[in-house]
C-alpha cells in the first residue's frame, strides 16, 4: 500500500463591525490564519470613525489585511478565506455584482493581492466565525478603552 500525502490547507476567517451605529461609528476588524487548525497569525485593528465607515468597510479592510498577510507569508499554498458577510463572499466569487463605491473600492485591491494564487472564498455561519469576531471586538475596545465595551 502507498502512503497518501495530507493535503495542508491554510483557512483564513475574518470579520468586520461598525459601532455604536452603521454605518457611521467605529469600523474594526479581525482575522485568523490556520494552517491545518493549528493557529499561524491573528490581525486585528481599527479603519477609522465616522463618515464612510460601514460593516462592509470593516469585512473588506479584515479580508485585505488577511490577504496581504497570506501574500507576503504564505504565497504558493491553497487558502480558502471564510467569512460571515454573504455580500462580500459573493462578490469575491463572482457570484454578486460590485457596484457600491466600496465593493468598486476592495474588490480589485483583494484580487490583486491575491492573483495568480489558489484561493477560494466560502461562507460561514456567524457561529463558526466567532473568533475572528472576537478579534473585531478586541480591536473596537482597545482603540475604545473605558468606554461602551463591545
Amino acid at each position: 500500500m502507498g502512503t497518501r500525502e495530507a493535503i495542508v490547507m491554510i483557512t483564513v476567517n475574518f470579520d468586520g463591525l461598525c459601532y455604536p451605529r452603521n454605518p457611521g461609528g467605529v469600523a474594526a476588524y479581525g482575522f485568523l490564519v490556520r494552517r491545518d487548525g493549528q493557529v499561524l497569525h491573528r490581525g486585528m485593528g481599527v479603519v477609522g470613525q465616522g463618515r464612510g465607515m460601514t460593516n462592509n468597510v470593516a469585512e473588506y479592510e479584515a479580508l485585505l489585511a488577511a490577504a496581504r498577510w497570506i501574500r507576503e507569508n504564505a504565497p504558493h499554498e491553497d487558502v480558502v478565506f471564510q467569512g460571515d458577510s454573504s455580500l462580500v463572499i459573493k462578490q469575491m466569487r463572482g457570484e454578486y455584482q460590485v457596484r457600491s463605491a466600496t465593493s468598486r473600492k476592495y474588490v480589485p485591491q483583494v484580487r490583486s493581492i491575491l492573483a495568480g494564487m489558489d484561493v477560494s472564498f466560502r461562507w460561514v455561519p456567524r457561529l463558526e466565525n466567532q473568533e475572528a469576531d472576537q478579534l473585531s471586538r478586541e480591536a473596537y475596545n482597545s482603540w475604545n478603552p473605558g468606554r461602551i465595551r463591545v
